[in-house]
């Protein structure tokens, strides 16, 4: 066991700062993860699984170690949240590839029909107002300023919903995490997280140019029976 004491607490001294080597391999896991997801291959679901647990760790720690960091416990949860969508993700994408073969896409790339994608703004709007409230209850550890658990719930919900959308294989769980980043990339750097908040940025890249493959793909590559959207084609417009 001694490789996972080294893990947990080895890290990097870059002047005043400590990187903890946990929060660099989470973030790497789920950078590769984010590679894996644009190439639509099943491998990204597990990757990531591993991702979130050791970034699990990291948000964490700052609750119970002697942590100068702030702990954001909606970091935290949601990287519980991560491995249970994942799992559905990842058991859903193995079924639809194994429609189309082996060695092609996992999923077939399209948008959100007009009843999913409200069923899914309605989820993330009421999900926030719920969460931010339990979140306020619960405490954050520190005096923290009522914006920082909005900010905290839209994160958390956000990144359910662009997990659950990516599992079903819509476009639209790219845009879900543009709108996710552009709150928890200051958030993190608020709370200290220098290398998640670095690398959120480079995400940022990635997520457009993951967007234009997917957008791409949705038009030329032709839908399975099983993928076919709930309600008329019409409905599925942007």
């Amino acid at each position: 066991m001694h490789w996972l004491t080294w893990l947990f607490d080895s890290h990097i001294a870059i002047g005043a700062y400590t990187i903890l080597w946990r929060e660099v391999l989470g973030n790497a896991f789920g950078f590769a993860s984010a590679i894996g997801g644009l190439r639509r291959r099943i491998w990204a679901w597990p990757v990531g699984i591993i991702g979130n647990v050791l970034l699990f760790s990291v948000f964490m720690a700052a609750t119970f170690e002697a942590d100068t960091r702030q702990p954001l416990f909606g970091q935290a949860a949601r990287q519980i949240f991560f491995i249970i969508t994942s799992i559905y993700g990842w058991y859903r994408w193995r079924q639809t590839q194994q429609e189309h073969g082996a060695g092609k896409p996992a999923v077939t790339p399209r948008w959100a029909t007009v009843r999913e994608r409200i069923g899914y703004l309605i989820v993330w709007v009421a999900g926030v107002i719920l969460v931010q409230w339990v979140f306020a209850a619960v405490g954050a550890g520190w005096p923290a300023p009522r914006w920082y658990y909005w900010c905290d719930a839209w994160i958390f919900i956000g990144s359910i919903v662009a997990t659950y959308a990516m599992a079903r294989g819509w476009n639209d769980f790219w845009l879900c995490w543009i709108a996710v980043d552009i709150v928890g990339v200051p958030l993190l750097f608020h709370s200290n997280y220098i290398p998640s908040g670095v690398l959120y940025i480079v995400y940022a890249g990635l997520v457009i140019y993951g967007f234009t493959v997917w957008l791409k793909a949705s038009k030329v590559e032709r839908l399975t029976p099983s993928e076919q959207p709930d309600v008329a084609p019409a409905g599925s417009s942007t």
